[in-house]
């Protein structure tokens, strides 16, 4: 099969992956190691009503499991979600995880947490508080304290007031961004509240390459559905990796290749798996 260009994607012509398999496969067969890191909600689980909700299928954690069993692969989960929440919804030992947007990481012989942004969990508990409590009549509004950041769900707020949770949620957080206290970036019907600290998935993901003496030279890979990876995306990019957005075609990337959906992800992981595989096996 060839591999075919959409062009509807961003301003560059991104590739769909699963049509270019032949070339990827060959990049991963010469590679000696594999940095393999992928986000949890929107492409390993889909997006669902409310956080909680989003649980690893079964199938998909056996897959992970032999994954991350490879010799010639590191594995990490990279979310928004805090490093604890993470850990406890992917289940799987000796794995990186990186919490918070990348302001927490745990794994193998790493431990990092963004010293601005520790000093700032009691300040980002207590906007949380407020935030909520001006919510309170707004029916589905999900304030989510995440420790180091802050989430707001409004995927169950009725349409009709959608712009009365813009206007509290903005009245409050303005002045905090413009006073260089906070950062506010916009998801997929949530609001990430985070500490004005310069720390991204990128510098997260560089962090991790600098902190890990492979034998060899690695070949990154990292797979995003959200803007919150796009600096993930680009520092991968920028190192000679692979980067992978999962989502709809018509929508905005920053990536190389384009994988559709959640069940694609699991059919490009269950490729790599293969591929990984000694000759023979």
């Amino acid at each position: 099969m060839g591999c075919r260009y959409n062009s509807r994607v961003g301003e560059i012509d991104v590739k769909e992956l699963l049509s270019c398999w032949d070339v990827i496969a060959a990049r991963i067969k010469e590679a000696e190691h594999i940095l393999l890191l992928i986000d949890y909600d929107g492409t390993l689980t889909p997006i669902v009503e409310r956080p909680e909700l989003a649980n690893l299928p079964p199938q998909a954690k056996e897959c992970l499991q032999e994954l991350a069993e490879s010799p010639r692969l590191t594995l990490g989960i990279i979310s928004g979600r805090s490093v604890e929440n993470l850990r406890g919804k992917v289940g799987i030992k000796g794995i990186i995880y990186v919490g918070n947007h990348g302001l927490e990481i745990e794994g193998p012989g790493i431990t990092y947490v963004n010293p601005v942004a520790r000093k700032t969990k009691p300040f980002l508990h207590s906007l949380c508080r407020d935030i909520g409590k001006e919510l309170t009549g707004i029916k589905g509004a999900i304030i989510e304290d995440k420790g180091l950041t802050l989430s707001l769900h409004y995927r169950l707020v009725d349409e009709s007031r959608v712009e009365e949770l813009n206007r509290i949620f903005f009245e409050i957080t303005k002045p905090l961004t413009a006073s260089g206290r906070i950062k506010v970036s916009k998801g997929k019907k949530v609001y990430e509240v985070r500490p004005a600290v310069d720390w991204n998935k990128g510098k997260a993901i560089a962090f991790i390459a600098q902190n890990f003496n492979w034998e060899g030279e690695t070949l990154m890979i990292f797979l995003g559905d959200d803007i919150t990876d796009y600096d993930g995306f680009r520092m991968v990019d920028d190192s000679g990796g692979i980067s992978i957005y999962v989502g709809e075609g018509d929508t905005e990337t920053v990536a190389q290749y384009l994988l559709h959906s959640t069940k694609e992800t699991y059919q490009f992981l269950n490729m790599l798996r293969k591929a990984l595989k000694p000759k023979g096996n």
